[in-house]
């Protein structure tokens, strides 16, 4: 499977509160998608921000797992987007290294490309991150 589409989400009750994950993997075959994974996690406490891009880490470690060489990263966070794109400097030291080993994870990759959705059309990753957060998980 060559092309894997990630919808992210992280969010955190309270900034930092207690956080999670939420992410909705899918793979595109001759322009069919299939969804093959859903993953909601709790991560303690977080901010917004750390649960984000620990939400696209889980994503960009899921597609190397399934054997993805090009990765679409969608997310309704304009920041991680921006950050990730070169486009916004990361200047929060509990970013940084979050930061840091998404672009390490990127490179394990064809290409990898980043697009910023709006939530309303990121609301599987949402849920999940609800899910989590509620203890609504099977598991």
């Amino acid at each position: 499977m060559s092309h894997v589409i990630l919808h992210t989400d992280g969010g955190a009750r309270g900034n930092p509160g207690p956080a999670g994950i939420g992410v909705v993997v899918e793979v595109e075959d001759g322009g069919r998608r299939e969804m093959v994974a859903e993953i909601g996690e709790k991560i303690g406490i977080a901010t917004n921000n750390v649960a984000e891009y620990r939400a696209l880490i889980r994503g960009l470690e899921e597609a190397g797992r399934l054997g993805g060489t090009l990765v679409t990263c969608l997310l309704d966070s304009q920041l991680v987007v921006e950050q990730m794109n070169g486009r916004f400097k990361v200047k929060h030291d509990n970013v940084m290294p979050l930061h840091r080993q998404a672009t390490e994870l990127s490179r394990h990759f064809k290409r990898v490309t980043y697009g910023y959705v709006p939530r309303a059309q990121n609301a599987g990753a949402d849920a999940l991150v609800n899910a989590a957060l509620d203890g609504r998980l099977p598991g």
